[in-house]
């Protein structure tokens, strides 16, 4: 099938997906078309024909990269000069940004890096406008800051079909599935917890149109028909997100409720730098960002400069970050902290998990 005919199967499949009524006898019938498209637009991507772009370069840096989207003039670089040391070029006109621009937040000891990227439009993950470089960076982020105009709450609904468009999953779980392929028996479908979402012999159905004519699947966690096709594709990115509203100050009571369905995070202004603290405070928080303090054998902990770590980060962590060869001549660490029973204790483990605020002493052999 050559590239303009799956281009025309996947509009037909959209238009019967849009044609079909959505209720409780036709989710086995929808998720089908929907995995089918799902194939499809794989298969195009992979030839050429709806690639992604290269996207921008930027050399990470800092503890984080938090990436702003949103539509032209929402006030992204207005939002990067208030978070930032960055002065990004303001003008009250669209695509004032035109390339990526960096800035760094630093709050709590953390250095988080801030992207300003071009806007995106309608049809960016298609290509219009910047948008596959726009959104092909967007995958690499730590997480989304999704921006949108106090005057357009429209704008919502379509930036996050830009950005499912492209293969990103905000503010979801990897889904906990495990498939095994077998050379025969069938499909065997086991799972740990009681599944609400979809039956089995959709997701039977599901896995042979992917080709799994005989394996065993472990379902860990209450997945939908679309987290299904998602683990399937095995080409999807799951990125934190914070929603905020721009320029506040222009927002009366009657223009709020039109975001009250959308519930975002934060209503700001970064002209009149209205919750801009309490904006840096929810990415700190989003990140799951940690203060690991470090001691040196007969000293005092350095409590002025932590070492910035993602929540779930191990002593292992901590011994790569300091030097490559702590890792390597691991002999035990003694740690004050809310992660062990005392203040003091030794661990033995390089993977034991560190909490917030704990100071760890290394000992190497």
């Amino acid at each position: 099938m050559g590239g303009e005919s799956v281009t025309n199967r996947i509009d037909e499949l959209k238009e019967e997906i849009l044609k079909t009524p959505k209720n409780k006898g036709t989710e086995h019938h929808l998720a089908l078309l929907k995995a089918k498209m799902a194939k499809l637009k794989t298969k195009l991507v992979s030839s050429g024909g709806g690639s992604k772009g290269k996207g921008f370069f930027v050399k990470k840096s800092g503890d984080a990269t938090v990436i702003m989207i949103g539509f032209p003039s929402v006030g992204k670089s207005t939002l990067l000069n208030a978070l930032t040391n960055q002065v990004s070029k303001v003008a009250a006109y669209a695509f004032t940004t035109l390339t990526m621009i960096p800035g760094i937040l630093k709050y709590k000891g953390a250095e988080i890096q801030i992207l300003d990227v071009p806007g995106i439009i309608e049809g960016a993950a298609s290509g219009r406008g910047r948008g596959k470089e726009v959104l092909s960076a967007a995958q690499n982020a730590d997480l989304l800051l999704i921006l949108l105009d106090a005057r357009h709450p429209d704008h919502y609904k379509k930036i996050i079909r830009e950005i499912h468009d492209a293969d990103i999953r905000i503010n979801q779980e990897k889904p906990d599935i495990k498939v095994i392929k077998k050379i025969k028996g069938g499909i065997d479908i086991g799972s740990t917890l009681k599944l609400t979402k979809i039956t089995k012999s959709l997701i039977m159905d599901v896995m042979r149109e992917y080709g799994h004519v005989s394996a065993s699947i472990l379902v860990r966690s209450d997945i939908n028909s679309d987290e299904l096709i998602d683990y399937l594709e095995g080409n999807k990115k799951y990125v934190p997100a914070i929603i905020v509203v721009t320029k506040s100050d222009l927002l009366d009571e009657f223009s709020k409720k039109k975001f009250e369905a959308i519930k975002p995070d934060l209503y700001i202004s970064a002209e009149n730098n209205v919750n801009i603290e309490e904006l840096k405070e929810s990415l700190f928080g989003k990140l799951n960002l940690i203060k690991i303090y470090t001691k040196e054998v007969g000293k005092d902990a350095d409590l002025e400069e932590p070492m910035i770590l993602r929540s779930g980060s191990t002593i292992e962590d901590v011994c790569n970050q300091l030097h490559k060869d702590f890792s390597r001549k691991f002999k035990l660490a003694k740690i004050w902290g809310s992660s062990v029973i005392f203040d003091g204790q030794r661990v033995m483990k390089k993977t034991h998990v560190l909490q917030d605020g704990d100071i760890i002493e290394i000992h190497t052999r």
